[in-house]
C-alpha cells in the first residue's frame, strides 16, 4: 500500500512541536507533489475573561492579524527553502481547535493527512482541557501523523530547559 498524500493539513500554534510538524509536512509534500494547508485556530473561549467577558472587534481583529502574520512567516520560510508558493495556503479560523482540525476543516478542504505536533500546551492546560493532538488522533476523519521529532528524526529539545 502506497501512502501518496496530496493535501496535508498542518495545524500550528506557535509551539516548537507545531513548527517541526510544519517542516516535516513540507518534506512530505515535496516528496509527494502535494499541497499544504497551514491552519491556526483561534479559540475565543480562552479570552472570555478579558474585557468584561466579551471580545470586542479590535481584539478579534488584532488576534487575526497576528495569526496571519505568523502563518505568512511560516509560508515565506518554506518558499525560501524551495517549496512552491502555489502549493501552500494559510488559514485562520475561529472556534474549538479540536473539532475544527479533526472534522470541519478537513471536510471543507478534503485533506488526506493531518500532521500535528505532539503538544503545544503546558501540562496543566493538557490536564484540564485535554491535548488537541490526542483528540485529533482519536476523532479525525483522515490519517494523522503526530510529530515528535525534528526533521532529522531526533527528539525535540525543549528550549526552556536546554542548558
Amino acid at each position: 500500500m502506497e501512502q501518496d498524500y496530496k493535501r496535508i493539513l498542518v495545524p500550528v500554534d506557535g509551539s516548537n512541536e507545531a513548527e517541526m510538524a510544519f517542516k516535516k509536512a513540507v518534506t512530505v509534500a515535496k516528496m509527494n507533489g502535494g499541497h499544504i494547508d497551514v491552519l491556526t485556530v483561534l479559540d475565543t473561549k480562552q479570552f472570555i475573561g478579558l474585557h468584561g467577558g466579551m471580545l470586542n472587534g479590535d481584539v478579534i481583529y488584532q488576534l487575526s492579524e497576528d495569526a496571519q502574520k505568523y502563518l505568512n512567516e511560516l509560508k515565506e520560510g518554506a518558499v525560501k527553502d524551495g517549496f512552491k508558493e502555489d502549493d501552500i495556503d494559510i488559514h485562520v479560523r475561529f472556534g474549538e481547535p479540536k473539532t475544527v482540525i479533526s472534522q470541519e476543516f478537513i471536510e471543507e478542504y478534503k485533506n488526506d493527512l493531518i500532521m500535528i505536533g505532539s503538544t503545544g500546551m503546558n501540562a496543566v492546560t493538557r490536564l484540564l482541557v485535554g491535548s488537541v493532538s490526542e483528540y485529533v488522533t482519536r476523532n479525525a476523519r483522515t490519517d494523522v501523523i503526530i510529530v515528535r521529532t525534528d526533521i532529522d528524526n531526533k527528539k525535540l529539545v525543549d528550549k526552556k530547559h536546554k542548558k
